[in-house]
């Protein structure tokens, strides 16, 4: 009777290793990162839910139509991951930085250079076969993105310029480059309301995944996403760049080499960007104009934030917040709510999201006490 006792409650042990202490000490910290984010995901809903309530609008009803623009229906699913594409080239552009311990923001500058490279490779080769002109487009994004990130990171590593503020000012040196651009030399005589270039051409455009109506830009990120993990967390070159995040004095000692780690870091951060800006040209716009900047560059600081800077994480965030962007109209129409409340909602959850840094490491259950 004494070992059926014994089995039993070994059994029960097996069925509920949370209960384990050890388990929490094991497991503690992958659970404050999927718990904590949630929760202040769910504590925006929240707060964004009194806010409609105050306009007399039922937040049952919000939250209803926000899943049902979001994923409610096959045509919803397909808009939610057409905006989530952007969202995670240019939270890569956040995150990558953020392993070297630098807080880069300037993504939508990056978009908005690799879209005018892009766009420009695309008029110089309209002579050549649709595949070289596609590829062109996808060198020029990439590396134009990449230098106007690795300009803040020369910067902050040469002159001591802090990242933050340089890549923030870069957003409108870009912006500012582009409305000069397209109100100018690369101005379409023809586009008379909108100042936008020529077209690239319905035969350069990189069109969509058959049986859907989601562009190629959508396995581009994924493939960006799985690639950053992988350099990031199995590579020598990876773990260089968390040594020298965790102890910048201690990797110099040690002899790695922080300036190459840091550009190559920028570099690549803005190539993802700059591979938005020329995902938006070759499969929505067809051409550069002000409507490049839809301030993807920004959501894609707050997608990176919340997926606590992993590349895989980002994947299923963006989705979310691509959700939420697609869930808008609907809003509108259904609620009579502006179209930019979602822009209310993106910033309450970032508003929640670093009020919550202070939570990690600080949940006594997690760290396996009694």
């Amino acid at each position: 009777m004494t070992s059926e006792t014994a089995d039993s409650a070994e059994a029960v042990g097996a069925v509920a290793p949370a209960a384990d202490p050890g388990f929490l000490q094991r497991h503690g910290g992958t659970i404050e990162y999927i718990l904590i984010p949630c929760a202040a995901l769910a504590g925006a809903l929240v707060v964004f839910g009194i806010f409609v309530m105050l306009f007399g609008k039922n937040p049952l009803d919000l939250y209803f139509y926000m899943y049902y623009g979001a994923f409610g229906t096959w045509f919803s699913w397909q808009n939610t991951l057409t905006r989530a594409a952007p969202l995670i080239l240019t939270a890569l552009c956040t995150a990558l930085p953020a392993q070297l311990g630098m807080v880069i923001i300037g993504g939508e500058g990056a978009l908005l250079i690799g879209a005018l490279s892009a766009t420009s490779a695309a008029l110089l080769l309209q002579g050549l076969p649709p595949l070289a002109v596609q590829i062109a487009m996808v060198v020029a994004g990439v590396v134009g993105g990449g230098l106007w990130i690795m300009l803040a990171g020369a910067l902050r590593q040469y002159r001591g310029v802090n990242e933050t503020i340089s890549s923030l000012l870069l957003v409108y040196i870009a912006l500012a480059i582009l409305n000069h651009l397209v109100e100018g030399m690369m101005r379409d005589p023809a586009s008379l309301n909108k100042p936008s270039t020529r077209e690239i051409g319905a035969a350069n455009m990189i069109g969509s995944i058959p049986g859907t109506d989601v562009h190629w830009g959508f396995v581009f990120g994924l493939i960006a996403a799985v690639a950053a993990y992988i350099l990031i967390y199995h590579t020598v070159f990876g773990f260089a760049a968390r040594v020298a995040g965790g102890n910048i004095r201690a990797a110099k000692i040690v002899g790695l080499g922080v300036s190459r780690l840091i550009l190559t870091i920028c570099f690549l951060a803005g190539g993802a960007a700059g591979l938005a800006g020329m995902v938006e040209v070759a499969a929505v716009q067809g051409r550069t104009n002000a409507n490049l900047a839809a301030g993807y560059g920004f959501t894609g600081i707050l997608v990176a934030f919340l997926a606590r800077q992993n590349p895989l994480a980002i994947i299923p965030v963006a989705i979310l917040l691509g959700g939420i962007s697609a869930s808008g109209g609907l809003l509108q129409r259904r609620l009579g709510l502006p179209d930019a409340s979602v822009l209310v909602l993106q910033g309450i959850i970032f508003v929640f999201v670093l009020a919550s840094d202070a939570l990690y490491g600080r949940i006594g259950f997690l760290k396996g006490k009694s």
